[in-house]
């Protein structure tokens, strides 16, 4: 929720979710500004890409110290313990749209409160808008593991209400802009090793197709795509292997009336089956 100016100046620390991009560093300034607190950095390597090499020099260039700047391969942890998970579970968001970029919201939140008790901070702070439902999923991931914490949700305090006004307040704190980002986004997109989705004014409109240049992965496939089989036992695949894929498996619990529990997908073509 957003804070008074009373919890503002209680604030001496706080652990930011930085990406090392425009908005992020504008937040992580607004921060410094508007709370005079000191600002702790957590980037997290989920995958995504060549976004992440600079979040360590523009941290440093805003002024955080190099112990403050934190920067984890988390893509282990993330595969491991959420996405195979998920994929056991057939979770689908309202049943049909696969989750990416909502699978890895509490994985970066457990960090970061991870971060915040090590160094000492009360409060945490996120760059989700005041919106959607990443605010959700950050929050409550925060307030489930800590829940005494303070949440600092800039895109609901501040009054940067345009593009344009963003764009004003980096170049007055000499935040570097590159090119690109002066002009409104025609979208925005999240990636990490499982997915990129891509979001924006130049989706939104169903009755016509999406640009290229809004296609963040292309891929060449053959014409017959190769075919992977798997059982049904719930294994999580393991690196340990050459080939990456070795499966630890493990045989499914029986319930208490000595039936085996179903599979992902006989469940799945039940559901279908009695639709």
């Amino acid at each position: 929720m957003p804070q008074g100016d009373a919890n503002k100046r209680q604030v001496k620390k706080v652990v930011l979710a930085y990406s090392g991009g425009l908005d992020t560093s504008i937040i992580l300034k607004w921060l410094q500004t508007t709370y005079g607190c000191e600002v702790v950095t957590f980037t997290a390597d989920l995958g995504q890409g060549e976004e992440i090499k600079p979040a360590r020099e523009k941290a440093l260039l805003l002024g955080i110290k190099p112990q403050n700047i934190f920067i984890e391969d988390l893509r282990e942890e993330f595969v491991r313990d959420y996405v195979f998970p998920m994929f056991r579970a057939n979770a689908l968001y309202e049943g049909a749209y696969l989750l990416g970029t909502s699978i890895a919201r509490p994985l970066i939140a457990k960090r970061q409160i991870e971060i915040a008790e090590k160094v000492g901070a009360e409060a945490v702070a996120h760059g989700a808008t005041g919106k959607g439902n990443d605010q959700v999923r950050f929050e409550l991931s925060y307030y489930a593991l800590k829940p005494d914490v303070t949440v600092i949700a800039p895109w609901r305090e501040w009054k940067l209400r345009s593009r344009e006004a963003l764009i004003a307040f980096a170049e007055q704190h000499q935040i570097p802009i590159a090119k690109d980002k002066r002009g409104e986004a025609p979208f925005s997109v999240d990636a990490n090793l499982l997915h990129a989705s891509s979001e924006g004014k130049v989706l939104e409109d169903p009755s016509q197709e999406v640009p290229d240049y809004a296609r963040s992965i292309r891929r060449q496939h053959p014409t017959r795509p190769p075919m992977s089989r798997s059982s049904s036992s719930a294994a999580t695949p393991s690196r340990s292997t050459p080939s990456g894929l070795r499966r630890r498996t493990s045989s499914l619990r029986s319930t208490r009336s000595g039936a085996r529990t179903p599979s992902v997908g006989s469940i799945s073509s039940r559901t279908a089956s009695s639709a």
